[in-house]
């Protein structure tokens, strides 16, 4: 039998980035808070994160660089509490950190550090937090969310979901942010994974037994194009330009590899001017690792000396090598996913504190919501400014 309900302030479903974040906040303000989770131990997206050193924040964060139904949603939160604010939390702690490309930082030692700060920054006498323990029924009655889990029972009048997508599974991740947002009535922008490895299938399976080579290359699909390396697996494509490109794509789209970002359009014919004995295969293999510029030379079936060959087709080559069209036929889904694109409705909640319109007292935040960043640290932005954003009004 349940005991009689332990009264809150305020619930957060979720102990990951966002839900740790809205907690810490919400204690600070004086709120009483009870956060929730399933897993034996808190963040555990946080310490899996950039190799173990979690890549905590991008300082080129803006609005424009998350996916959203809404692409303004995410710009109030943003702004209201921006990478420089999370920084100046971390310098605060004492943590040493790093730049790498594109503005990602990482911690100098282990993201247990930004889990350990998160936790730090629950006030012990505000936030109680419960692991290991399965929620098993919310409702919501007289003003007031009742959440049973464990064979505890607790009442607020404000439950947050934090609880993330169904990204990387094995570590306990589901679609239970969906269902309690149906439960209340909320929409679902239908989720699918994200920031994920592309396969190959039919006459580009030739492609998997480059499986290892990288090179830096330009990605695009429609109008979208991301400038970072890309990785052949035994799958099919990867690496971070594919990653962020992923997130951009649908089935039965193509996707654009420019092998040669930096070649001009007519770097061949200026070639066989120069060097006519030069061979093709020579001047792909300058340009590009080895096993690739054998394996495009095959599909290419040209070779040769450039001085035997036309303008019209070395400038068709050159097309072909910044241009090179791939039809992925899937993804490696969430098991390989950073993170889910889609989730509950922008349209059912306020940008301001990620409140429900229609649901007073019942709010989303994090991945759980449908705004997904790009690669490089943009995704726990938006969890400690969404979280920070629901705080404000617990």
């Amino acid at each position: 039998m349940t005991q009689t309900p332990i009264q809150y302030d305020a619930i957060i479903l979720g102990a990951g980035g966002a839900g740790l974040m809205c907690a810490a906040v919400a204690g600070q303000r004086g709120r009483r808070v009870l956060l929730i989770d399933h897993a034996e131990e808190p963040g555990k997206k946080i310490l899996i994160s950039g190799g173990g050193r979690c890549n905590f924040t991008n300082i080129h964060t803006a609005a424009d660089r998350y996916l959203s139904a809404n692409k303004h949603f995410a710009k109030s939160a943003l702004s209201r509490y921006s990478a420089q604010d999370f920084i100046a939390l971390v310098n605060r702690h004492g943590i040493a950190w790093h730049e790498k490309t594109l503005g990602q930082l990482f911690c100098d030692g282990s993201a247990k550090q930004i889990v350990a700060m998160l936790l730090d920054e629950c006030p012990d006498d505000a936030v109680t937090l419960s692991l290991g323990h399965s929620i098993t029924d919310i409702s919501h009655r007289d003003a007031q969310y009742h959440v049973e889990y464990g064979g505890k029972s607790a009442s607020a009048p404000s439950l947050v979901i934090a609880t993330g997508g169904p990204s990387i599974p094995k570590m306990g991740a589901t679609g239970f942010a969906y269902d309690i947002a149906r439960q209340f009535g909320l929409k679902v922008v239908e989720p699918r994974p994200a920031l994920v490895p592309l396969t190959l299938g039919g006459e580009e399976t030739l492609f998997r037994s480059l499986s290892g080579v990288s090179a830096p290359v330009i990605a695009s699909c429609g109008k979208t194009a991301f400038r970072e390396a890309a990785l052949f697996t035994h799958k099919g494509l990867s690496g971070p330009a594919i990653l962020q490109i992923s997130s951009y794509w649908r089935h039965g789209e193509p996707v654009s590899i420019n092998f040669l970002p930096d070649a001009k359009p007519d770097w061949l014919t200026e070639l066989k001017r120069e060097q006519p004995r030069q061979s093709l295969g020579k001047a792909m293999n300058e340009r590009l690792p080895t096993r690739l510029a054998e394996t495009l030379l095959e599909r290419i079936m040209l070779t040769g000396d450039l001085g035997n060959m036309s303008d019209r087709k070395l400038e068709e080559v050159a097309r072909k090598l910044s241009g090179w069209r791939f039809m992925p036929n899937g993804t490696e889904g969430y098991a390989k996913a950073e993170v889910t694109a889609g989730g509950i409705s922008t349209a059912e909640l306020s940008s301001k504190n990620m409140e429900a319109r229609q649901m007073p007292g019942l709010y989303a935040i994090g991945e759980a919501v449908d705004v997904t960043g790009w690669l490089g640290g943009y995704n726990f932005q938006w969890a400690w400014a969404s979280g920070w954003a629901a705080a404000q009004t617990l």
